[in-house]
């Protein structure tokens, strides 16, 4: 496991000798663009390991993505080897169909303390609830960043995460009610405590996340990356690409329908990703959307 090699992955060539929040940003964005979020190897026949090793074998040597337990693992070994203050959290993810948060702890995140201020890093929620910078870990206070208005809000230990959107346009007026677009303004995304947690306490949940035929996981094939100024997925056969901001307050979402044998080709086209088993897609249109 080598440093060097990380940066040479994530394409990231700016100093990092200072342990200041400008670099954690810095580091944070370029992982986020370049290491998708995603989690395709459920639905390539291999199995997803917490194992750090393989972890970064995975997404540095071999240039895959992951899910928050590989992505945020990985950068939380990134930022300690750079001699940041970081400790382990765990989140409850907001399932919006049923109302209510999971009862499962299956979301792992950063808190980073710099100068006495914490912050929290999340680089693996992909999708539209992708926060680009660190967040200051305070309660009640919008925190304007180009993919919307993120929000941490405490009541009791417990914080509460969520985004408010901006609204949008569907060129594609075919997909304007479509499962995968984002309907609700404001969005809830999970809750977290800031009890240090160890990756051991998210091994059960990276077996049944992957394994049960309840999870999102195991319905949706999913791959995203954060752009430059927006984010695609590609979720079973449907390419989406957003940008932010496309006009004054609007983003704009365009949908695309793949051929089975386009699947293949785009990832390694939008996503810069090579697979090495056949991937069946899937998008069961009962789980709720990312």
């Amino acid at each position: 496991m080598n440093i060097e090699k990380y940066f040479s992955r994530t394409g990231y060539k700016g100093s990092y000798d200072k342990q200041d929040l400008e670099t954690l940003t810095a580091v944070f964005q370029h992982h986020i663009r370049a290491v998708p979020f995603e989690n395709l190897s459920i639905h390539c026949g291999e199995t997803i390991t917490l194992e750090l090793d393989q972890v970064y074998n995975k997404i540095v040597m071999n240039r895959r993505g992951g899910w928050c337990m590989e992505n945020n693992q990985l950068l939380n070994w990134v930022l300690k080897t750079l001699g940041y203050d970081t400790t382990i959290l765990g989140a409850y993810v907001y399932n919006p169909q049923q109302n209510t948060y999971a009862t499962r702890m299956t979301h792992l995140l950063i808190k980073v303390v710099i100068g006495g201020k914490a912050y929290i890093v999340d680089a693996g929620f992909g999708v539209s609830g992708q926060m680009w910078q660190p967040m200051e870990l305070i309660s009640g206070k919008d925190q304007p960043q180009i993919p919307g208005i993120f929000r941490f809000t405490e009541n009791d230990g417990v914080w509460y995460y969520e985004k408010i959107r901006r609204k949008q346009y569907i060129p594609n007026q075919h997909f304007s009610d479509s499962d995968l677009l984002e309907k609700r303004e404001c969005r809830k995304l999970y809750f977290f405590s800031l009890e240090p947690r160890t990756v051991a306490d998210f091994q059960f949940q990276c077996t049944y996340l992957q394994t049960s035929p309840d999870s999102l996981f195991t319905k949706k094939s999913i791959c995203s990356i954060q752009t430059t100024n927006g984010f695609r997925a590609l979720i079973g056969w449907t390419l989406t690409e957003t940008t932010y901001n496309y006009k004054e307050d609007m983003d704009v979402v365009e949908f695309m329908t793949l051929q089975e044998e386009e699947v293949e080709k785009t990832l390694e086209d939008k996503f810069n990703i090579a697979l090495e088993r056949k991937l069946v897609p899937i998008n069961d249109k009962g789980a709720y959307k990312m």
